[in-house]
Order: C-alpha cells, then structure tokens, then sequence
C-alpha cells in the first residue's frame, strides 16, 4: 500500500509540475492546429503548455534503443535495448518558446519527480547535420513516414536526455529529444517505454515432448512453473506442467531427475545461487507432497546464473532465463 501510494504521488508529480511550473510564465503561446485524431499524452507525463500533437503512436509490446552516449562513426557509443510498452509522442511546441526553455522544463520536471538522469547531450556534442535524429529516429527506432524528417532542425538548437525511473510494476524510461523544426517551430519528440516482465513464456509443455528432450540430449528446459518475484513458492498457475512432469515420471518408472533451479543476473551470484537452490526444493516438495511422486527419484539444485540460454540484456532473455530444468540422473 506504501508503495502504491508513492507511485501515486509519482505521477501526480509528473503530470502537475510541468504544468503549473511552465504557467506561472506569461504570454504562452500556443502551436498551431490540432492533436491528430486517436492521440493522447502519455498518462504518467504532460505535454508542454500550449504543444500540440502531431505524430502519436503505442505499441502493447515492442523493442526499444535507448541513447546513452554520443553518436561516434555513424553509430551510439553506448545504448540500452529495452522491450516493453512504447509510447511514441511527437509535439509542435509554441513558436515563441526555444527549445533550451522547454528542455531545462522536461529535465526539471523529471528529476522532482524521482527520475534518474542517464545521458544528456546538446547542440553539436551530438553530431553536425542531422545525425542524431537520422540514427536515433530513422535508422534506430524508425519513426513512420515523414514525422522522422521534422526532428531535422538546426544543429545548435537540439537537446537529449534519457531517464529511468524505478518502479515495483516494472522501471520506465524517457527517451527525450527537442529541435527547432525546420519549420520553425520546437519540435519535441517524447518515447517512453514501460518495462513489462514476461513471465509466462510458454505454455506447459506435454509428458510425451518432455520425454523425448531428456531421451535426445539429457535434459529438458520447462517453462509454466512460475514464482513471485523474489520468492519460492510455486504458484498455483504452475498446476498444468507439475501434472506433465508427474506423468512423466509414471510413465518411465526407471527415470530419475535432477530438478535444477536457473535465474537470470539480477542480483548477486549469491544471492542467485541460492533462490535457485530454494525454488528448485520447492519444486520437489510439490512433486512429491502433492502430487505423490516418490522423493527418492528427485534431487534438487541450483546453478543461478551460471547457464543462460538467452541473453540477460532483454526482458524477453532474463524471462527466458527463469526456468526450471529436469535433468536426467
């Protein structure tokens, strides 16, 4: 409840600040046009007084690169891949407000709202003639049809920042970027992306095909036995596959199993090394307290870390990561 009430503040903070920080300047002026049909600003950040909506689009799930160095030889120093929820946001701000004002606003707003600062990078720090929107928006994370062009502005008058803020729901990034338009209009162009845990990656896999991967090479990856975060307790969605696995083991007397418990990197070697241990246990107590399997054809253990099969740099990895092994004895 604790938690949820600060998230709550969170974002009152967010949507308010820049708002009633921005009004308490006079003459605001306001950029022409209306918000394009089906667009909506992003629920947890306000748009710049006076900005209209030119370009919007969201994706439930999609990947992202988020900028965290300058552009060296045509390519980022340094980025993140990231996946998740994408909110892709592009506004005409006021003519006479420079985009220096509004940055400094957006980065202001930002930091009192708890956001972590990653990278900032301003006028030709980064890169002369139209580089950074042509990597970043054309070639990185393509923005569709001519919007991509509109960040094409002058050199002297661009500004970026990416920023993360930590959430127990999952962490959200801020992928920001300000030009004077070559129409002479600010230009914002304002991505976040919401971390979304993947958990459930495939559905319970049947006996017969657990069979056949331990008989062809050993061992056999399953995924539908799911844990909170944190924690050992086998959850009760995991019911489906501790059924497959029991079958299993009726139906080949012989087999005995190491029950393995893998993690992805969060946290220490440690640390992983022994969660593993526990939810691999855990397992074992299910199998056999519940579902009646005889304690003498299982061992549990727990490697961690130590054995990906996909990369930890993703959500999609780390959740591939996250899985129990049977492997035969």
């Amino acid at each position: 409840m604790y938690k949820e009430v600060n998230i709550m503040i969170i974002i009152r903070k967010i949507v308010l600040c820049l708002v009633v920080g921005l009004l308490l300047t006079t003459n605001i002026a306001f950029a022409k046009g209306e918000d394009i049909k089906g667009s909506n600003d992003h629920p947890l950040i306000s748009r710049y007084p006076g900005a209209v909506i030119k370009y919007y689009d969201m994706k439930a799930f999609d990947k992202y690169t988020v900028p965290l160095g300058k552009i060296v030889e045509g390519k980022l120093s340094n980025s993140l891949q990231l996946e998740g929820k994408i909110t892709r946001i592009q506004y005409n701000a006021p003519q006479n407000r420079s985009t220096l004002e509004i940055y400094r606003n957006y980065k202001m707003t930002l930091e009192n709202a708890g956001f972590n600062i990653l990278f900032t990078g301003s006028g030709r720090e980064l890169g002369r003639f139209k580089k950074w929107p042509d990597v970043v928006y054309k070639t990185l994370n393509p923005i569709q049809g001519d919007y991509k062009y509109r960040l094409r502005g002058e050199d002297d008058s661009q500004y970026y920042l990416s920023a993360k803020l930590v959430r127990p729901k999952g962490n959200i990034y801020v992928s920001l970027y300000i030009s004077q338009g070559w129409h002479k209009w600010p230009v914002i162009q304002l991505d976040v992306i919401e971390i979304k845990p993947i958990e459930k990656v495939m559905v319970a896999e049947k006996a017969e095909a657990i069979a056949e991967k331990i008989s062809r090479v050993g061992h056999a990856a399953v995924y539908g036995i799911y844990f909170d975060t944190d924690k050992a307790y086998v959850k009760p969605e995991s019911e489906p596959l501790l059924r497959e696995i029991t079958r299993l083991l009726r139906y080949n007397r012989e087999l005995k199993l190491y029950v393995v418990g893998h993690t992805d990197n969060v946290g220490s070697l440690d640390y992983n090394m022994k969660l593993s241990k526990r939810r691999a246990e855990a397992v074992v107590k299910v199998l056999v307290f519940e579902h009646g399997v005889d304690r003498k054809r299982l061992s549990a253990c727990g490697v961690g870390l130590l054995a990906p099969v996909a990369s930890n740099r993703t959500e999609y990895g780390r959740a591939r990561n996250r899985r129990v092994e049977l492997v035969e004895q």
